[in-house]
C-alpha cells in the first residue's frame, strides 16, 4: 500500500482535493512515510559476523497495514470465536450523492440517521417474510 500511495498519492489527493478529510491525508502519510528514513531509523549490527543492517523506524499508525498487520490478524482470529454459527450476509446503505457533501461535513450527525433508518428497514423487512421470499419453517438448524 505505501508503493501505491507513493506512486499515486499526490495525484490521488489533487483529484479528491474536496473529498479527503484531514484524517485520510495524514493516514496516507503516515504510511507513504512509514519505515523509511523520513521516520529515523537505527543500525543494528552482529557481533559475531559483522553484518549490519539499517532498520527504519514505523508510523504506528493504526491504519497502516506494515504496522498493524499482525494485531489486525490476532483482532480477527479472536472475533472468528464469537461468531454465530450461522451464514452471514454483507447489507449495503448508500447515501444519495446530493447528500455526500453534507456528509463529508457532518459525519456524526448523517450517519447516526443513516443507521437508525438502515437498522429500522432491516427490522421491518426482517419482520415480513413476503419482500425476500422468506419462510420460516425452513430455517436451518444450528
Amino acid at each position: 500500500m505505501a508503493d501505491i500511495f507513493r506512486r499515486h498519492g499526490e495525484v490521488y489527493r489533487q483529484v479528491h482535493d474536496g473529498r479527503l478529510g484531514r484524517v485520510e491525508r495524514r493516514v496516507m502519510n503516515a504510511i507513504e512515510l512509514c519505515r523509511t528514513a523520513e521516520l529515523g531509523g537505527h543500525v543494528e549490527g552482529c557481533r559475531s559476523c559483522g553484518a549490519i543492517r539499517i532498520a527504519y523506524n514505523s508510523c504506528r499508525n493504526r491504519h497502516c497495514p506494515k504496522c498493524q498487520g499482525q494485531a489486525c490478524r490476532d483482532w480477527l482470529s479472536a472475533r472468528q470465536d464469537e461468531l454465530l454459527p450461522v451464514p452471514y450476509f454483507q447489507v449495503v446503505f448508500t447515501i444519495p450523492a446530493e447528500i455526500e457533501a453534507i456528509a463529508f461535513q457532518n459525519k456524526a450527525v448523517v450517519y447516526a440517521i443513516l443507521f437508525t433508518a438502515a437498522a429500522e428497514t432491516l427490522r421491518t423487512i426482517g419482520a415480513d417474510p413476503k419482500p425476500l421470499g422468506a419462510d420460516r419453517s425452513h430455517r436451518r438448524a444450528a
